[in-house]
């Protein structure tokens, strides 16, 4: 829809910008923070428009807020588990967003089947101190993924390619470095951003 392509626009513009720029990893700054938060930061203003309810628009932009925040965090290797935390909160207020409707308990052990061995190979390559906080970030990142693949429609692919992104960094940063990780990483987490987003300006259904 026109309308809603030109609230999106700051969002692929400041999206344009960041891979543009694409400031060095080497050299972290709150420039390097802005740019790189300022997508989301748009995606959160766009909802003010969205055609669902109050309390799922507060949610989805609660969660935009804190992913931008953890964003800002892994701008810098010291603050890595602030922004885990940060992602932790955000993922809980999709959860929180998407509801328990349809339940779909079946789809748990896919996401079980495909994750545990994954995740189990991560931890051991892990350092002691962020086992706890990685551990619970993976138990809340499979649940947001298994209410977003419930959900349908556009939720349904921003989970999957969150939880892409968020096993490419994983990989990348802990146990081998991958090519074009960065590329893939932030494509795959923009991408994901904007589908939850667009979840919010579909009709409600009956």
């Amino acid at each position: 829809q026109p309308r809603l392509c030109l609230r999106l626009s700051p969002f692929f513009v400041t999206c344009a910008a960041y891979f543009l720029l694409w400031i060095p990893q080497d050299q972290p700054s709150w420039v390097g923070a802005l740019v790189k938060c300022l997508p989301v930061l748009c995606l959160a203003g766009s909802l003010q428009a969205a055609c669902q309810g109050t309390g799922h628009r507060v949610l989805l932009q609660g969660a935009l807020l804190c992913s931008a925040m953890g964003d800002a965090c892994l701008i810098w290797p010291d603050a890595f588990l602030s922004g885990v935390a940060a992602f932790t909160v955000a993922h809980l207020l999709y959860l929180w967003a998407f509801g328990l409707t349809p339940l779909r308990p079946g789809l748990l052990l896919s996401i079980a089947l495909v994750s545990m061995p994954y995740y189990g190979l991560l931890l051991l390559h892990l350092p002691a101190s962020m086992v706890p906080a990685l551990a619970v970030y993976s138990l809340v990142l499979g649940s947001m993924l298994w209410r977003g693949l419930a959900s349908g429609g556009s939720v349904r692919g921003g989970a999957l390619l969150f939880t892409l992104s968020d096993m490419v960094l994983a990989w990348d940063t802990f146990v081998q470095p991958l090519p074009h990780a960065r590329l893939v990483v932030m494509i795959t987490y923009y991408a994901a951003q904007l589908l939850i987003t667009l979840s919010a300006f579909q009709s409600p259904r009956p």
